[in-house]
C-alpha cells in the first residue's frame, strides 16, 4: 500500500506539469510529432515524442539475457501498440512472454515489469500492459522536451499474480548536428513472492544519425530496489543502430553489458517498428 501511494504522490507531481502547458491549437502544433517513425524499443529510455493524432505505432521484439546465476531469459514478441488520441496524448498497450531463471530488466517497451523469480530454476511468464503516454512540454532552447509515461502491468500467468504499476518521466534535447540527447527515470511497484519493494531505474541515452536513414545510440541505464529483503543494484551499458526502412517501418539492434554481478552478463534485444 505504501508503495502505491508513492506512485499516486509521483504520479500527480509529474502531471502537475501540464498545468504549465498550453492546449490551444499553436500548442498543438508546436507538439507536431516527427516525420520519422521514433519507437519506444530502440533503447531502455523510451521516446520523448507520442504516437501523433490519429496514428498507430506497432512494436515488437525479442530479448536474450545471458544471466549470471540463473538460467537465461528469453522474452517475446514484446508487442506494443501506440495511438495518437491528439499530439500530445498517446494510448497504450503490450503484451509479451517471457521464459527463464531471472526477469527481463532490458526491455523499455511491453517488455518492462515483468518478474521471474526463478532461484535457478526454469519459470514462465505472460503478461499484458496497458498506459498513457502525454507530452507536457516542447523544447525551447535549453528547456527541454518532455513527456510522462504511466503504465500498468498485469500477470495472465506465471510465478507472479500481482499488477504492477510504473511512473516514468522522460525529457531530451535536440543537438547541432541531428545528435539527440534523451534521459529520464521510472518508479515501478515491484515484488517476489512475499516480498513487496519498490524499484527506481533512471537511464540517459545519447543518438547520433549516419546517413538519412542509419541512427546510432549509446546508452546507461540503472536498477535500484527500495525496501526488499535483499536490495539490488543494477548497472548496464549498451550499444545499439537501427535503420529506417521507410519513414513509417524501421529495424534495430542493441546489446549490452552489466557492470557488476548482480546484473545480467549479457543481453542482445532485435525488433521491428511500424507507423500507419
Amino acid at each position: 500500500m505504501r508503495g502505491r501511494t508513492r506512485l499516486l504522490i509521483l504520479a500527480a507531481l509529474l502531471a502537475s506539469q501540464t498545468l504549465h502547458a498550453q492546449s490551444s491549437p499553436e500548442a498543438d502544433r508546436r507538439a507536431e510529432q516527427p516525420t520519422e517513425i521514433e519507437t519506444d524499443r530502440d533503447s531502455f529510455t523510451a521516446a520523448v515524442s507520442t504516437a501523433g493524432r490519429g496514428r498507430l505505432i506497432f512494436e515488437s521484439a525479442y530479448s536474450f539475457l545471458d544471466n549470471r546465476s540463473t538460467k537465461e531469459t528469453h522474452g517475446l514478441p514484446e508487442v506494443l501498440l501506440r495511438y495518437g488520441l491528439t499530439e500530445r496524448l498517446e494510448l497504450r498497450l503490450g503484451g509479451n512472454y517471457e521464459v527463464g531463471g531471472a526477469g527481463n530488466d532490458v526491455s523499455g517497451g511491453a517488455g518492462a515489469g515483468e518478474e521471474l523469480s526463478g532461484g535457478g530454476k526454469l519459470e514462465r511468464a505472460t503478461g499484458v500492459s496497458y498506459g498513457v503516454k502525454y507530452r507536457v512540454t516542447e523544447q525551447d532552447e535549453w528547456i527541454p522536451g518532455s513527456s510522462i509515461l504511466l503504465t500498468g502491468f498485469t500477470p495472465t500467468s506465471g510465478p507472479e499474480t500481482r499488477t504492477q504499476a510504473t511512473a516514468g518521466y522522460i525529457f531530451g534535447w535536440e543537438l547541432p548536428e541531428r545528435w539527440k540527447l534523451d534521459a529520464g527515470f521510472r518508479y515501478r511497484t515491484d515484488g517476489e513472492r512475499h516480498d513487496h519493494f519498490n524499484t527506481w531505474a533512471p537511464s540517459v541515452v545519447l543518438k547520433a544519425t549516419i546517413g538519412e536513414r542509419v541512427n546510432v545510440h549509446a546508452e546507461y541505464f540503472g536498477l535500484f530496489s527500495q525496501g526488499k529483503e535483499t536490495d539490488f543494484v543494477k548497472h548496464y551499458v549498451s550499444p545499439g543502430v537501427h535503420y529506417l526502412v521507410t519513414d513509417d517501418l524501421e529495424v534495430g539492434f542493441r546489446v549490452g553489458w552489466g557492470l557488476n554481478d548482480q546484473a545480467a552478463r549479457f543481453f542482445a534485444n532485435v525488433g521491428v517498428g511500424l507507423r500507419f
